[in-house]
């Protein structure tokens, strides 16, 4: 049985499309900043945790391109879920932009491990909290790919030498400090 030309043109168009989507897709990943990423130092409260951080500094990738004043709140929902809204600015920009997600534990062990969706009911995005402050005042995030990586602090502009020990605590993670970018938090 022979495929009509029609056809035969709509698969290759379709093909080359997913082929392209793939491509870009790998091409605008941001390069591994840590081959080898450690497990999460410590257990997560998330009682604790939930609240409203500030991002510090961040391995750049393209969903927060040119986007500064960045801020996480995360709260725990009716269902147990964690209900995350991420916000920042983009340079030259008046509105701020605001993505809602979801998240739900994935190691009850340590509850360290989250997935992560912010594009419907599939949790597919790792989140880990690799290490964070005994008072809850500092975080450090990222995911096992070695990626992406977040500092976080419950104050907008820490005093100079807590964000320092910060950029020692990631470089004792395995993770280059030097490709973090530093968040302006205006």
């Amino acid at each position: 049985m022979k495929q009509s030309t029609a056809i035969k043109i709509a698969t290759g168009v379709a093909a080359a499309a997913l082929g392209g989507l793939f491509l870009y897709s790998r091409a605008s990943r941001p390069s591994v900043i840590n081959p080898q990423v450690p497990e999460p130092a410590k257990p997560v409260d998330l009682a604790r945790y939930t609240g409203k951080w500030f991002e510090l500094a961040r391995h750049d990738n393209r969903f927060q391109k040119g986007m500064d004043a960045v801020t996480a709140e995360y709260a725990v929902g009716e269902d147990g879920r964690i209900v995350i809204v991420n916000s920042g600015q983009r340079s030259g920009e008046s509105e701020r932009d605001v993505s809602e997600g979801r998240a739900i534990v994935a190691d009850e062990a340590t509850n360290a491990k989250l997935k992560v969706s912010f594009f419907g009911p599939l949790y597919t995005g790792d989140y880990w909290v690799l290490d964070h402050g005994d008072d809850y005042d500092w975080a450090i995030v990222g995911e096992p790919s070695g990626r992406y990586l977040w500092l976080l602090s419950r104050e907008a502009r820490p005093a100079p030498d807590t964000l320092q020990s910060l950029l020692e605590r990631v470089q004792d993670l395995g993770y280059d400090r030097w490709a973090l970018r530093i968040t302006q938090q205006g």
